[in-house]
């Protein structure tokens, strides 16, 4: 993060440089242009670097890999479902201006201390993504071992958590922004190549493999995998609730200032809004080409080999993807890729982790969250913490895919807190000037009712199996 201010920084100057503080100082009238609203996306294309990396680099072909085509449809559905959950707790920042932990803090039920249970409930939760990152930790060294073997794995590990933590502690949005984006344009452009030169080999696809994979079916050995996966790819729980924090440091809510109901506001509200569901739709359309293009790659290649990785072998194999698609050239540009998208997903982990749990102590009341200097020292602190406790989880299991994919499983949990604080928030914390059209409630019940009957399925099937 940025050096911290020097105390002859004037209070003002403090405020009007705090993205949390929403002040009327910080309006702006949303852009109508298209060079406009490009210049103002950017938080969504945060998310996927992050997503691009542990959802569909690995879980996505792991599923792939062990269940071949036939549950093609739980990766597309995983990807546009639940985009209309992450607009509504888009929108909800935008006109109240509260982090994710805040909102959480505001939902109906008992507190525990200060904090509301729903916070406690993600504190556990949290736990396990803990695993989660570090099943990343451990690719990013593995893969970094594959090109350079003189430098073992566990060095690698602890290398790179050194580097990232410094980078995170030193970096700004912009840093993070553009930083994720390129990394996940470089490795997309090379899966989606990888996947047209996939028919001039012998793992070619037919139509009826992808027919197959859209039948919905969902065999009973595939349903834990599934289930990660689901959690997983696309937007996960997790990433809707980072999604506010890059909201707010992107401006859309200082830009829309304090809630009044006053026409102005109003019309500035819907604009901001707007310019986000920009933002957020098309980084659907990115991950989901990116999601269906590893999970093809996996079940085409992987599958019929009869490889699923794991362990210090999975970069190994999944590298098999590429060169036997694209010859064994393209292992050395596989390996730099993957080392992209898996050290993004890692980046951004870190600067998100690093502000929601920054924003969680604060409502636990262990620290002033809006207190700029405090905010600022804490995400400094925690910007060491989770790589080095990351790096140690991994050095000690040394199991990546299982590590990613029990996080991934939680993920699906953590996903019914996420679809019932946005409840919450479209009929009883929105303002009515933003009531949106039939056409978005009805998307956003199809997205809520959906998660709950694959997360209750897979309740169900984990208990008879």
């Amino acid at each position: 993060m940025p050096t911290l201010p020097e105390p002859s920084v004037p209070e003002n100057q403090l405020i009007f440089q705090d993205p949390y503080v929403i002040t009327n100082s910080k309006i702006q009238e949303p852009p109508t242009t298209l060079r406009g609203i490009a210049r103002h996306l950017g938080p969504g294309f945060v998310l996927s670097a992050a997503i691009v990396g542990s959802g569909e680099l690995i879980a996505t072909t792991a599923l792939g890999a062990q269940a071949g085509f036939v549950t093609f449809w739980v990766i597309i559905l995983s990807c546009l479902v639940k985009v209309a959950l992450q607009l509504e707790w888009g929108k909800h920042v935008i006109h109240s201006g509260e982090t994710s932990m805040a909102s959480l803090n505001q939902l109906p039920g008992f507190k525990m201390g200060k904090a509301n249970w729903s916070i406690w409930l993600w504190l556990f939760i949290q736990l396990f993504k803990l695993l989660q990152v570090g099943g990343i930790v451990g690719g990013v060294a593995i893969t970094l071992n594959m090109m350079a073997p003189a430098i073992s794995i566990p060095v690698w590990a602890v290398a790179i958590t050194l580097i990232t933590a410094l980078l995170v502690y030193k970096g700004y949005y912009k840093v993070v922004e553009q930083f994720s984006l390129i990394m996940m344009v470089f490795f997309t452009v090379f899966t989606l190549a990888s996947v047209f030169f996939l028919q001039y080999t012998p793992f070619a696809i037919s139509w009826a493999n992808i027919q197959e994979g859209l039948q919905l079916k969902l065999p009973p050995s595939t349903v834990a995998i599934a289930i990660a996966a689901f959690g997983i790819t696309g937007v996960g729980g997790d990433e809707i609730m980072y999604y506010n924090y890059w909201c707010i440091e992107k401006g859309y809510a200082g830009f829309t200032g304090v809630r009044q109901d006053t026409p102005e506001w109003q019309k500035r509200a819907k604009g901001w809004i707007k310019i986000m569901y920009y933002d957020a739709l098309l980084a659907m359309v990115v991950y989901t080409l990116v999601t269906a293009a590893f999970y093809i790659l996996g079940a085409a290649v992987l599958h019929n080999q009869g490889q699923v990785p794991e362990g210090y072998n999975m970069v190994k194999v999944l590298s098999g993807m590429y060169t036997k698609t694209l010859g064994p050239w393209a292992e050395t540009i596989f390996m730099i890729s993957a080392f992209m998208v898996l050290y993004s997903t890692m980046f951004t982990a870190t600067a998100s982790f690093t502000r929601i749990f920054a924003d969680a102590f604060g409502q636990l009341g262990w620290l002033s969250f809006t207190n700029y200097t405090t905010r600022k020292k804490t995400i400094a602190v925690l910007a060491w913490a989770f790589p080095i406790s990351w790096c140690l989880l991994f050095l000690f299991i040394k199991l990546p895919m299982s590590m990613i994919l029990l996080g991934g499983f939680m993920t699906s949990i953590l996903l019914l807190l996420v679809v019932y604080a946005a409840i919450y928030f479209r009929y009883w914390r929105l303002p009515a000037a933003l009531k949106p059209t039939r056409w978005y409630d009805a998307a956003f019940w199809l997205s809520c009712t959906t998660i709950l009957a694959i997360a209750v399925y897979g309740i169900v099937q984990a208990v008879k199996l």
